[in-house]
């Protein structure tokens, strides 16, 4: 795991190596170990290195052997063992046992179609310099992130946004049609990012600068369409399933460090760590967040997992304050809005775990979004069934069921509710319907933006446009699977809960569940399959069976929450109230100075809040972090003599 960063000056200038260091000196908290920069007339490449594989020889950026190729690579490829063994075959020669490499030598023999022999997680650029060619290549389903813009005279690329506000003309000004977005589906749609002007290449796309043209294309694409009925029993779908789980948690021990898991105490991340220790066979470290209070807390599970598995466990308990004192740091490295705190105790976790000793975990994400195990997916399913039956009175009672913890539901008749969970004919036949209540209730916040923020409206309108033709061919809960594992997943799971916030502390997560062998797998299963009635992720609890402990197989999910709103003005003269004073709203332009000031005043005098009220205070809070921390102090990018010339120094 790394950071990486590049320029190729379009007028036909020199690169400069300054610039180059001073970008990597922004993302520097991601590949503490060494640094080195590239450039070759009018191309410079620069990285930042995390050592975990050939920790003594995969120094970046990387030279092919006295050949025209270079390379500068954030990620892991899983399966470059076997990948090397086939190009030594060929006649191909290594110079290193690192994964960067295998992708030169890849390239070299396939072109840009390598990236489909690639199993893992990355972000990667290669000088090609005999075609005079700079490609640029982003992992399936945007593990690692890659951003980038072009200047006037240049074409800059990074894997955060913040090394590239360090390079002189380019623009530093949030994207009100950004917030739009993120202020309906908690995300930006790509290649939008939260500031004007700066992309992200999407998942599973590829990026080419040639001849000062621009081509971004899709080399693969997430596809619930059938190739024909999933037969056979769900003792032999299960079998397959852990097989494949079983094959893509070994090649994601591949390191030369030690690896830990996460081990929240739910399903998905209790699989991959008995999954790991069945691998390694060594005592496994594993690490966990907790709470004092009970509805946020699953220390219970999490000690009974580790004392089934036989792991050295270890957790941090998050407090309100704790929470609080770190969400600017973890704003920082979002570089967007979020609208719940669930960031920052995962930001304390990869702390613990670094401080551990560790760079490396395992994860359960991805088991959710193609396993069917979020309760939206219930809820969808709960809401067609009332809508086939619209003045039942029994079958909203299914909804209360579902969220207990949300006291507001609790109390709402039938007639609300048909309302707020879109159950009306015409919700039924809406390409967005397993979204809508979600969406919606997001949307309301928007009723805090000043008038010149809230003109930027069409955020159904391009996430319309950006559906796959055979989208409205799907059954619907692939429907449903497909938003969350298109959007929510990259743009928030993988991105603020995950890599920035791991990569703060210099912590690289891995996701069997998300090998792309799996999640192909998965998309060809059948709804019935992965949802038996109402209950969630069917098959991958019948293939657990005596892997993990029975009360964590058969317990009802608990969705991953942490305190929000009451975490931020429980104490006068924190920062939160300077960040959310009239003046400071009124002086950036963002929020309405008077909604907000009465949004404050709900939490300060102990009202009883909201799901939506939650949301609003961390939305509006988080915003103007950002404002603070990039807009008004952009970042510079300012980097030691001692780390311009770490491990092998700068290149030229």
């Amino acid at each position: 795991m790394c950071g990486i960063c590049g320029s190729l000056s379009l007028d036909a200038g020199a690169a400069d190596p300054g610039l180059l260091r001073r970008m990597i000196g922004t993302i520097r908290h991601r590949g503490p170990d060494a640094t080195g920069v590239y450039t070759d007339g009018a191309v410079g490449l620069g990285h930042a290195r995390l050592s975990i594989i050939d920790v003594a020889g995969g120094s970046q950026p990387m030279q092919i052997a006295d050949g025209p190729l270079w390379i500068t690579f954030n990620g892991e490829i899983f399966n470059y063992i076997e990948l090397r063994e086939e190009l030594i075959r060929k006649g191909h020669r290594f110079a290193t046992r690192s994964d960067t490499e295998v992708i030169l030598h890849l390239y070299q023999e396939e072109g840009e179609r390598c990236v489909e022999r690639l199993n893992g997680q990355w972000a990667f650029a290669i000088w090609d310099a005999n075609r005079r060619k700079l490609f640029l290549s982003r992992d399936r389903l945007g593990v690692r992130p890659l951003f980038y813009t072009r200047t006037a005279d240049r074409f800059l690329f990074a894997s955060e946004i913040k090394a590239l506000l360090a390079c002189p003309g380019v623009d530093c000004a949030l994207d009100l049609e950004a917030l739009d977005q993120i202020f309906t589906f908690w995300v930006t749609l790509p290649p939008r990012t939260a500031f004007r002007n700066i992309q992200q290449l999407p998942p599973g796309h590829s990026l080419v600068v040639e001849d000062g043209r621009i081509r971004v294309s899709a080399y693969w694409r997430l596809d619930f369409t059938p190739e024909e009925p999933a037969e056979g029993s769900a003792e032999r779908l299960g079998a397959e399933l852990l097989e494949l789980l079983r094959d893509a948690t070994r090649i994601r021990l591949r390191s030369d460090v030690p690896v830990g898991a996460y081990l929240s105490g739910g399903l998905d991340s209790t699989v991959v760590t008995a999954l790991a220790r069945e691998a390694a066979g060594d005592r496994l470290r594993t690490f966990s967040v907790s709470f004092d209070e009970a509805e946020f807390d699953e220390s219970a599970y999490q000690r009974e997992a580790s004392a089934f598995l036989g792991t050295q466990h270890s957790d941090v308990r998050c407090s309100h304050e704790e929470i609080a004192e770190v969400f600017p740091d973890v704003v920082w490295h979002a570089e967007q809005p979020v609208l719940r705190t669930a960031p920052a105790p995962l930001f304390l976790l990869s702390r613990l775990v670094r401080e551990s000793g560790f760079k490396v975990v395992l994860s359960g994400e991805g088991a959710d979004e193609m396993f069917g195990g979020y309760d939206i997916f219930k809820e969808a399913k709960i809401r067609r069934f009332w809508g086939r039956s619209p003045e039942s009175a029994w079958r909203p009672l299914l909804l209360k069921r579902l969220y207990p913890y949300m006291n507001g539901i609790q109390r709402q008749p039938a007639a609300y509710l048909q309302r707020f969970f879109h159950v009306r004919a015409e919700d039924l036949e809406n390409p967005f319907f397993s979204h809508l209540p979600r969406w919606e209730l997001t949307s309301k916040l928007k009723m805090l933006l000043s008038d010149e923020a809230r003109a930027e409206t069409g955020a159904y309108a391009a996430l319309r446009e950006s559906l796959p033709d055979s989208f409205g061919a799907w059954a619907p809960f692939h429907q449903a699977e497909y938003l969350e594992t298109a959007h929510l997943l990259p743009g928030y799971i993988l991105s603020s809960q995950g890599d920035r916030v791991a990569m703060a502390h210099s912590v690289e997560g891995r996701y069997p569940f998300l090998d792309h062998r799996v999640v192909e797998f998965a998309a060809k299963l059948p709804p019935r399959l992965k949802m038996k009635v109402l209950d969630q992720k069917h098959l991958l609890k019948h293939a657990a069976r005596g892997l993990i402990p029975e009360s964590i197989r058969r317990r009802h999910k608990q969705p991953y929450r942490a305190p929000d709103g009451q975490s931020f003005l429980g104490t006068p003269g924190g920062y939160a109230e300077e960040m959310l004073s009239p003046g400071r709203i009124r002086r950036d332009g963002i929020f309405d100075s008077k909604a907000v000031s009465a949004l404050v005043r709900k939490f300060r005098t102990g009202r009883e809040t909201s799901t939506k009220d939650n949301m609003a205070l961390v939305g509006v809070l988080s915003t103007e972090i950002l404002m603070d921390r990039f807009v008004h102090r952009r970042p510079s990018g300012q980097i030691s003599e001692e780390d311009q010339f770490a491990a092998h120094g700068m290149r030229r």
